[in-house]
C-alpha cells in the first residue's frame, strides 16, 4: 500500500509549513515517506518554477502558464510521485492538480473540461488519496504572506521560513477571491477526499489535527527497520 497526500490553499494558508510538518512527523517515525512541491521537485520543474512565477514575466499568456504548470507537474510525478508511490512509500506534495484547476481555472477562467484533459495527461490520472485545505480568505492570506514576505512573524508564533512574493501573488484581489471561490467548488465536488481546517489557527494546533487526521491512513504502511 501507499499514500499521496496533497496541500491545497490561497496564499498565506500555511499549507507549506503543514506539509513539511507532517513530513517530519512521519520521518521521525520511521514511515517511508518523502516531501515535494509544485512547481518544482525535480531539476527540470524547479527551471519552469524560476520562469513560470517571475514576477518580471507579466506579459505570460494564460495558456503558456497552464502549460508550464502542468509540463513541472508531468516530470514531477514521472520521476519523483509515481515511482514512490510505486515502492509503497508515503508522499506529501505542496499543491498538485487542484492548483491548476484553482489558479488557471477558476481564478484565470480557463475552460475546465480542457484542464482536466491536459491534467489527466499530466499526471497519467494519478489523484491524491487525501486533500488538506487550509482555510483563509483571499485578504487575510494575502496580508499574511505580505508579512511573512516581509520578514515579520506575529506575537507569539514561532518563526517560519520567510515566503517569496511571486507573480501570482501580485494578481489584484479579486483573482484571489475567485481562485478561493474554486477551490470550494472543488471541494464540493468531491468533499471524501478533502479536509478542510482553519488556517487561522496556530501552527501547533493545525499541525496536531493532521497527525489526527492522517493516522488511520497509516495503518496499512509498514514502517522502516531502524537502523542499528
Amino acid at each position: 500500500m501507499s499514500l499521496f497526500v496533497t496541500f491545497e490553499g490561497p496564499e498565506g494558508s500555511g499549507k507549506s509549513t503543514q506539509a513539511r510538518l507532517l513530513y517530519e512527523s512521519l520521518h521521525a517515525r520511521r514511515y517511508p515517506v518523502i516531501l515535494t512541491r509544485e512547481p518544482g521537485g525535480t531539476r527540470i520543474g524547479d527551471l519552469i518554477r524560476r520562469i513560470v512565477l517571475d514576477l518580471q514575466h507579466t506579459e505570460m499568456a494564460p495558456t503558456t502558464e497552464t502549460l508550464l504548470f502542468s509540463a513541472a507537474r508531468a516530470q514531477l510525478v514521472s520521476e519523483v510521485i509515481r515511482p514512490y508511490l510505486e515502492q509503497g512509500g508515503i508522499v506529501v506534495c505542496d499543491r498538485y492538480a487542484d492548483s491548476t484547476y484553482a489558479y488557471q481555472g477558476y481564478g484565470l477562467g480557463r475552460d475546465l473540461a480542457e484542464l482536466r484533459m491536459i491534467t489527466a495527461a499530466a499526471t497519467g490520472g494519478l489523484r491524491p488519496d487525501i486533500t488538506f485545505y487550509l482555510d483563509i480568505s483571499a485578504e487575510a492570506g494575502l496580508e499574511r504572506k505580505r508579512r511573512r514576505h516581509a520578514g515579520v512573524r506575529p506575537t507569539g508564533q514561532r518563526s517560519v521560513e520567510q515566503e517569496e512574493w511571486n507573480r501570482l501573488d501580485a494578481r489584484e484581489l479579486e483573482y484571489h477571491k475567485r481562485v478561493e471561490a474554486g477551490y470550494r467548488e472543488l471541494i464540493a465536488q468531491d468533499p471524501e477526499r478533502w479536509r478542510v481546517l482553519d488556517a487561522r489557527q496556530s501552527i501547533e494546533a493545525l499541525a496536531e489535527q493532521i497527525a489526527a487526521i492522517i493516522e488511520p491512513y497509516l495503518a496499512s504502511i509498514p514502517r522502516l527497520e531502524a537502523v542499528p
